[in-house]
């Protein structure tokens, strides 16, 4: 009941949980032991979002006309970045005023930027902590469509991704309980893995210390505190908030998602 395995459509991967990474190691060899399925344990992803760190403004014309219906659609407005408390959200505004937008095109618009911001420019990650606002466009009787409107908001999107971006990381509150002598080892190893201490008690021989650290540099963090205790030291973490992630985070996500990249192209050339 405390194993459960199911498949996340942000990551693409099929993620297993479990009461921790003892656990799920003992699953992986039963695995392999049992079913002769062998697995092969990773660092789980982490989703990190991107975002606008200065406001820009937008202007696309979409227009195409090859015999027939054509295509006729342009787009007017602003993207700028959200507030820090709300750097989760991707927030549409409509504002348009008078016909030169249809209002029944505005559902489109709304789709093409959703569709365009769900792979950001720095690292494919999805866009978030940033608000949309359509100030005006212009349309055609004959030529004018949903289609046409979705495609113009989506290439406006991607003309935003010129401007500057930042990475976001989820960050956790953790909490670390062990025996006092053992306190200067388990802050050290908290340092390295870039906390932000909040603050320390102490109680009957044994200390808790509390901090904020990147959910990326979480990983492996079990076995660490086990081996800094002798098995004495204990921790809980849940989810705080997202924050500007450090260059060097920045720069590994960016060479792992051009390495992913080349790969599958790579892959595809030898299929065709």
């Amino acid at each position: 009941p405390t194993f459960r395995v199911a498949f996340d459509p942000e990551l693409g991967e099929t993620i297993a949980t479990g009461m921790g990474e003892l656990h799920l190691d003992i699953y992986a060899q039963r695995l392999e032991r049992e079913y002769k399925a062998k697995c092969v344990l990773g660092k789980p992803k982490v989703s990190f979002r991107e975002t606008l760190i200065n406001p820009c403004s937008f202007d696309y014309w979409h227009k195409k006309q090859s015999g027939g219906r054509g295509e006729y659609a342009r787009v007017i407005g602003t993207v700028e970045p959200l507030p820090p408390e709300e750097n989760t959200k991707l927030i549409f505004v409509d504002k348009t005023t008078g016909t030169n937008v249809p209002k029944s095109y505005i559902p489109a618009i709304e789709r093409g930027f959703r569709k365009c911001y769900e792979k950001g420019p720095l690292a494919e990650q999805r866009v978030s902590g940033v608000l949309i606002t359509l100030k005006d466009g212009d349309s055609h009787s004959v030529d004018s469509s949903d289609w046409a409107f979705e495609q113009a908001a989506f290439q406006a999107g991607l003309d935003t991704y010129t401007y500057d971006w930042a990475m976001l990381e989820p960050i956790m509150t953790v909490e670390v309980n062990a025996p006092q002598e053992y306190q200067g080892s388990v802050l050290a190893g908290l340092t390295k893995r870039n906390a932000i201490f909040l603050g320390t008690d102490s109680n009957e021989g044994y200390f808790t210390s509390y901090c904020e650290v990147p959910l990326n540099m979480m990983f492996g963090y079990s076995t660490e505190l086990r081996t800094q205790t002798q098995g004495q030291g204990e921790f809980t973490m849940e989810y705080s908030k997202y924050c500007p992630a450090s260059e060097e985070t920045m720069r590994q996500l960016t060479e792992s998602t051009n390495t992913d990249n080349k790969d599958t192209q790579e892959k595809k050339r030898k299929r065709n």
